[in-house]
């Protein structure tokens, strides 16, 4: 399993609405809208990098609204506690 998180510039005023549409991806397990350079982050979860570069490619940068998009794929899960 592989963890990603996408960092998601938006160019619409409705940034919940494009939230929601994220939410509705499924390999998205979690979208918050944040301040800062960027205004979401998507947590991805697929079974290969290829899946998570198929559903940011054909999925999230077609969502109307997404202007740019920055992927981070993780290098280890976190620690059991």
């Amino acid at each position: 399993m592989v963890t990603a998180y996408v960092m998601i510039k938006a160019n619409t005023a409705n940034v919940k609405q494009l939230s929601d549409a994220i939410h509705g991806v499924d390999a998205v397990e979690s979208c918050h809208i944040v301040a800062g350079d960027v205004d979401l982050i998507a947590k991805l979860t697929a079974d290969n990098p290829d899946g998570i570069l198929e559903v940011v490619g054909e999925e999230l940068r077609g969502l109307e609204g997404v202007e740019e998009t920055q992927t981070y794929l993780t290098m280890s899960e976190p620690a059991a506690t």
